[in-house]
């Protein structure tokens, strides 16, 4: 079966001043997340599945989903506050999804096969759908759940216009991944030979690849969580701390994936032109087409 891209689109990205995922960075105006898109194609994905937000629905399929016709299967999948857990009602303070645990949660009923994960405002590169897919499409075997993600290193991840969030991942010896623990308010002079970080800590940056077992550990997690924090106004439910979780609990195996792609991102709107003039060194190394789509 070939795997689906499940995309994590329903961020406004308020750090960055608007809608970033529909912001062009490429020759032609393609966005980061057409380059994903691009890169899910030719590594032979079958369909993409956008966790959107319904107020910006009709922007995101007529600039983004539009143009994929023809190339992928395209499907929608709607992350609101008022998506719970049975039982659960949302508090009146709350103003803003769950987190990236509650995005993936909200495709339950989507996806149906192996499936990736990215964040929509991420360059992974080339070769981490390639190795993703590759892992997808290998036989699950067992009563442990098999999930891959790819690493990157701290170094190769940040901004210099503001601080950012990564999962600091460990590994056993065998390469299977141990825990991963969120870090928050990382800036690039915190990075380096006594510093706080080495800067060679293995990142995630939410490139998962799983099967359909993770819903039912996400479902049960969130009710939990919803249980401890339902009333905290911001409190978020972490994909990576729902994996961790499971690892901890001996529900899942995950293999760290290496990969030599090269990672760029778009937290801050300063951070634009660095992503456009990457890009560019991309096209003209012969890696993308100077057009898509």
């Amino acid at each position: 079966m070939n795997p689906t891209l499940l995309v994590l689109a329903a961020g406004m990205g308020s750090r960055y001043g608007g809608l970033k995922q529909v912001d062009p960075v490429g020759p032609f105006g393609e966005s980061v997340l057409d380059y994903a898109v691009y890169d899910a194609i030719r590594a032979g994905y079958g369909r993409v599945v956008f966790v959107i937000r319904r107020d910006f629905e009709d922007l995101f399929r007529n600039q983004i989903g539009s143009k994929y016709s023809g190339h992928i299967a395209v499907d929608y999948v709607f992350q609101s506050i008022e998506e719970l857990p049975e039982g659960f009602t949302t508090p009146d303070s709350r103003e803003k999804p769950w987190g990236t645990g509650h995005a993936v949660w909200c495709a339950r009923h989507t996806v149906k096969g192996p499936f990736a994960v990215i964040n929509a405002d991420d360059f992974y590169g080339a070769d981490s759908f390639e190795q993703l897919g590759q892992f997808l499409r290998q036989p699950k075997t067992g009563s442990v759940a098999d999930f891959g993600m790819v690493g990157y290193r701290l170094a190769n991840t940040l901004s210099e216009n503001g601080s950012v969030s990564r999962g600091v991942c460990s590994a056993d010896q065998t390469g299977l991944l141990q825990e991963v623990v969120e870090h928050t308010a990382i800036q690039a002079k915190d990075v380096g030979v006594g510093q706080k970080y080495t800067g060679t800590e293995i990142v995630s940056l939410n490139c998962w690849g799983f099967t359909p077992a993770l819903f039912a550990a996400l479902d049960q997690q969130f009710q939990e969580f919803l249980n401890r924090h339902q009333e905290e106004p911001k409190s978020e439910f972490y994909l990576p701390a729902a994996v961790s979780t499971m690892i901890t609990r001996s529900e899942a195996h995950v293999t760290l994936l290496n990969t030599e792609s090269t990672w760029f991102g778009v937290t801050y709107r300063e951070d634009k032109p660095h992503v456009v003039a990457a890009i560019a060194d991309l096209v003209k190394r012969g890696d993308y087409p100077e057009k898509l789509f």
